[in-house]
């Protein structure tokens, strides 16, 4: 027992020394701290007295752990906009400064997690592990750090890569009507991401919470969320955190950009953000302008959307894809919010809801969307796919409009419409399918030669099912070639139009098709023996 009593001596003898030693070196310092005081409360805003050092947009800290954001800096009070609840503040309590402005976790922790624009995890997987942080509000890149955006980013939806594909850098709209398909778009590109080696951040903005699920669950179904990072305000959260949660998503996504990775963004979508930042800024006596919109609105979302880039090769080559989302009211493109989202961006994707009750999925207005970029970065194979066929369609939809009359037409005439009904039809997708690059080349090339004039309208889709297993089991090195090719020779164009033909010949009939006065087969034939033309 003595030797244990004479360990026991020496343990707490060695840990008193140490700590007189501390005693010793340890000398008290003042510091300086800055409390203010809630003088008033509304939805989602306080006004705070005293802190004469606060900065724009400095984090301030209440007495319940919530927190805030100054943005209204006046000389007698602060304008503080709240990222919590507020039922248990009260005037009178007490503000803290935390001597920075809001910030969020960054980092390949953040893969595969719910988050909201805090860095809080919304999963039930615990504390996001990650050790860096970055500032929401970042500078855009300035024009000497930008490359040309050269790289497509497929979507795997068959009209936008075809007729207005996008490129990776890009900053491309998406609007139309509510439950037109908007968010289905988006997230149907995010699933093509799968081998492509882009990072994706889906950014849900006051959005039902069994809408989000909704997202979630599709990305986990199709083992997207290893690449993907979704930052959720839902519809009950606090306007403040709704107006951040972009920036927030933005400065995850920038973090990988920074790392030279490319990075596809979705926003979803800006119209529940403006009309959060409308509230806050009423709220705060902010004078209104058009629409009650402040003055700024427009500020607002170009200093998001201009942080989208793609950087030159000395900054590491990463990109930034953004797809900002807009809601349109009876279709009013030329409203205040969709007006300047498309002024901003560079290019638009429009949804129809008129295209949308026919059917016609996804239902993209071809005439009234546009890529202004993307064009520059499509695979040469597409353009030499695609030749005429957004001419044809809108020919087409032209035309389409008299022929509801039953009036006669010429045969000219119906040829075009008999086109227009098969690229319609070969353009519709089914939600959450995307399609190979080498399988839209094969359906596009067959569009073009008019293989599909003598198929019928109902067996169109076996049609297309036939030319994706003719693809399927095409040589891997063949299929690589024209999915890899800068341009397609005379022999691979060749030799995918004999499959295609041989794949569909089975569905072609043999009479005339829909009410049409001609056989097309024959001029198939002739094809094949004197090429096109």
């Amino acid at each position: 027992m003595s030797a244990v009593n004479k360990g026991l001596e020496d343990i707490f003898d060695s840990a008193l020394a140490q700590l007189d030693r501390a005693r010793a070196v340890w000398k008290p310092r003042l510091a300086l701290r800055e409390f203010g005081t809630i003088t008033s409360l509304a939805s989602g805003v306080a006004k705070v007295s005293g802190l004469p050092g606060i900065g724009f947009e400095e984090v301030l800290r209440f007495a319940d752990g919530s927190y805030g954001i100054a943005f209204n800096i006046e000389e007698d009070e602060i304008g503080v906009v709240l990222l919590d609840e507020y039922f248990h503040l009260h005037t009178g309590d007490e503000v803290q400064r935390r001597g920075h402005v809001m910030d969020v976790p960054v980092g390949e922790a953040m893969m595969g997690r719910v988050v909201d624009p805090l860095g809080r995890p919304r999963d039930g997987r615990g504390v996001v592990a990650s050790t860096t942080r970055l500032p929401i509000e970042r500078a855009a890149p300035c024009i000497m750090d930008r490359a040309p955006v050269t790289v497509p980013l497929q979507t795997g939806i068959k009209v936008i890569d075809a007729l207005i594909p996008i490129g990776r850098g890009q900053r491309e709209l998406i609007l139309g009507d509510r439950q037109t398909g908007k968010t289905a778009i988006a997230v149907d590109t995010i699933l093509n991401q799968k081998d492509e080696d882009v990072l994706c951040v889906y950014c849900a903005i006051g959005q039902r919470a069994a809408g989000v699920a909704k997202v979630i669950a599709t990305l986990r179904e199709n083992g997207a969320m290893r690449y993907t990072v979704v930052v959720v305000t839902e519809g009950n959260d606090s306007p403040g955190l709704a107006y951040i949660a972009p920036y927030a998503a933005t400065s995850i996504a920038e973090y990988f950009m920074g790392q030279g990775r490319d990075v596809l963004i979705v926003y979803d979508d800006l119209t529940h953000h403006a009309r959060a930042y409308r509230e806050l800024s009423l709220l705060l006596r902010r004078p209104p302008g058009r629409e009650a919109y402040p003055g700024d609105i427009f500020y607002i979302h170009s200093r998001l959307l201009e942080r989208a880039t793609h950087l030159r090769g000395g900054l590491g080559g990463g990109s930034l894809t953004a797809l900002p989302i807009v809601e349109t009211e009876a279709q009013d493109i030329s409203a205040y919010i969709p007006t300047n989202l498309i002024s901003i961006t560079d290019g638009q994707i429009y949804l129809s809801p008129t295209l949308f009750e026919l059917g016609v999925l996804p239902a993209v207005d071809v005439g009234k969307s546009v890529s202004r970029v993307g064009g520059q970065a499509q695979r040469a194979v597409y353009r030499a796919a695609t030749g005429d066929l957004k001419l044809d369609y809108a020919q087409f939809e032209e035309l389409e409009t008299f022929a509801r009359f039953g009036a006669r037409l010429e045969e000219d005439t119906r040829a075009i419409i008999e086109h227009g009904r098969r690229i319609r039809g070969c353009l519709k997708q089914p939600e959450s399918a995307p399609v190979s690059v080498t399988e839209q080349v094969v359906l596009l090339l067959a569009l073009g030669a008019r293989l599909l004039e003598n198929v019928p309208l109902d067996r169109l889709v076996d049609a297309e099912l036939a030319l994706t297993k003719a693809v399927a089991d095409m040589p891997d090195e063949f299929r690589t070639r024209i999915g890899c090719a800068e341009n397609l020779g005379d022999e691979d164009r060749d030799a995918i139009l004999q499959v295609a033909h041989a794949a569909i010949d089975s569905f072609r009939a043999t009479v005339p098709v829909d009410g049409g006065s001609w056989n097309r087969k024959k001029d198939v034939l002739d094809y094949f023996n004197t090429g096109p033309g």
